[in-house]
């Protein structure tokens, strides 16, 4: 589910989050940093369960509704089009989603009901909604979209169930982002044929990209000083206090990529610590630390610094 860019976030965030002191004991540091990517998985399985919940709570209404006194010919043969749709039933007789949301204690709705209603109240007004029930025949593709555009169109900007995720968990505002993206692209790509285990993929893609998580913020965190002063000559014009806490973090790290990680190319680097300038620092950050990091590799190149292996050597030959 994380990549390596989501990871990198994920370091660079609880870098950010201390007080730029080097320790002898990162152990409750690096237990912060694998919580708050296992929070990750654990906001995944709250936001699935909230389709489980809105359908729960469609079919409830549609139940009153039917067993009114006075209830209508509409009313007793309603339209169950939204509370059939194909992978919202999916979703609610997954065995392994139910277990998974067990598992881990993932049952906020149910204290948490005015969320539910909030969304469902939404999609009910919404004309992704109108159009969707104009006909009570629908097809897997059809049902599908509709709910690739509930959630980008309704439940992913909605500002209530923001504040609500805010409140609920000190990092999970920050990993909204790559959450929502995470399960759109989920449902996108939905099969009929879908294994059970698709809505739960694992929170990393092997034990190496695990490890790389723990190993960047360690070697990052207890090398700081060093890193610094090298950024430091590299900034002879610059105020340090003028350098934003964050670009000195992203220096910081691309520095212990290319010195502590041999197989990641040199140009995967920049570019990603690039990318992370772009959509989390000030306008011109990414100018700024492609200038750094550009003069770095030189420097390294020049002095045989550069100990790159296996594809870590043939990008970064390249990008030299």
């Amino acid at each position: 589910m994380l990549n390596r860019r989501h990871i990198r976030i994920k370091v660079m965030q609880t870098l950010y989050a201390f007080d730029g002191s080097e320790s002898d004991d990162l152990k409750k540091d690096e237990r912060f940093l694998i919580q708050s990517l296992e929070n990750m998985y654990d906001l995944h399985l709250l936001i699935m369960s909230l389709f489980i919940e809105v359908q729960k709570r469609a079919e409830d209404q549609l139940e009153k509704v039917q067993k009114k006194h006075l209830a209508t010919k509409e009313e007793k043969n309603p339209n169950k089009k939204f509370i059939n749709n194909s992978i919202l039933q999916f979703l609610k007789n997954n065995e392994v989603v139910k277990n998974e949301l067990e598992k881990r204690k993932i049952d906020y709705w149910y204290l948490d009901f005015e969320y539910i209603d909030i969304i469902y109240k939404a999609i009910l007004e919404s004309d992704i909604y109108a159009d969707y029930m104009k006909t009570e025949e629908s097809s897997f593709k059809e049902d599908k979209d509709f709910l690739v555009d509930v959630f980008s169109e309704i439940i992913a900007p909605n500002e209530k169930l923001y504040e609500y995720i805010e409140d609920k968990k000190l990092t999970w505002v920050d990993d909204l982002p790559v959450i929502n993206t995470s399960i759109l692209k989920l449902l996108r790509k939905v099969k009929k044929d879908s294994l059970d285990t698709y809505f739960t993929p694992e929170l990393f893609k092997d034990d190496e990209d695990k490890d790389y998580a723990v190993v960047l913020f360690k070697k990052t965190i207890l090398n700081r000083s060093k890193f610094n002063e090298e950024i430091a000559q590299k900034t002879t014009n610059w105020d340090s206090d003028r350098i934003a806490n964050l670009d000195a973090i992203m220096l910081q790290m691309a520095i212990c990529e290319f010195q502590k990680f041999p197989s990641i190319p040199v140009k995967v680097t920049i570019n990603e610590y690039l990318e992370l300038a772009k959509e989390y620092s000030t306008p011109k950050s990414s100018f700024f630390i492609n200038g750094i990091l550009d003069k770095i590799v030189k420097e390294y190149t020049e002095q045989g610094k550069l100990n790159k292996i296996g594809r870590g050597l043939m990008l970064s030959l390249i990008h030299i």
